[in-house]
């Protein structure tokens, strides 16, 4: 399914701005009705995307050599509202995403990192990587939870 970089980063860049009409329509909702649990479905969905586009974010910047800035751009798009959308053209017309991954060793020699020899491990084993990836957001979301939302509650 993600055969490429482009396909994953778009898929979760389009589904970033989704949560955040999620996330904003739970709060008209509960503003209009007083009916919180919008905002805790939305708002709960919204940080699961948030955290997934921060994790692919990272992979994908990894994979294909983004320098800082662009890498900063990416992951900061996400906490403006609709904003990973004209990250991700940005990012496309610029090349960025262009290319498979890099499940093997050329002869550049940022190839023979640990962190490069680790990723290509991973990305031959995409299941694997799912997974973990899968899991190391769920951690991130559960302790989020259970730390509460940001600025207390109501």
């Amino acid at each position: 399914m993600f055969r490429a970089p482009l396909s994953l980063f778009r898929t979760l860049a389009i589904a970033e701005a989704i949560s955040w009409t999620l996330l904003i329509a739970g709060l008209i909702v509960r503003a209009t009705t007083d009916l919180a649990i919008a905002v805790t479905i939305g708002g709960g969905v919204h940080g699961f995307v948030f955290l997934a586009y921060g994790a692919t974010a990272v992979l994908v910047a990894k994979n294909q050599r983004w320098g800082a800035r662009a890498t900063v751009i990416a992951i900061v798009s996400a906490v403006v509202p609709y904003a990973t959308i004209p990250t991700e053209i940005w990012l496309h017309r610029s090349g960025r995403l262009d290319g498979p991954w890099r499940i093997e060793s050329t002869g550049d020699p940022r190839d023979t990192a640990w962190h490069d020899r680790l990723m290509r491990w991973f990305l031959r084993r995409p299941w694997i990587l799912a997974a973990l990836l899968a899991l190391a957001v769920v951690t991130v979301f559960v302790v989020l939870l259970i730390v509460g939302p940001p600025g207390g509650r109501d």
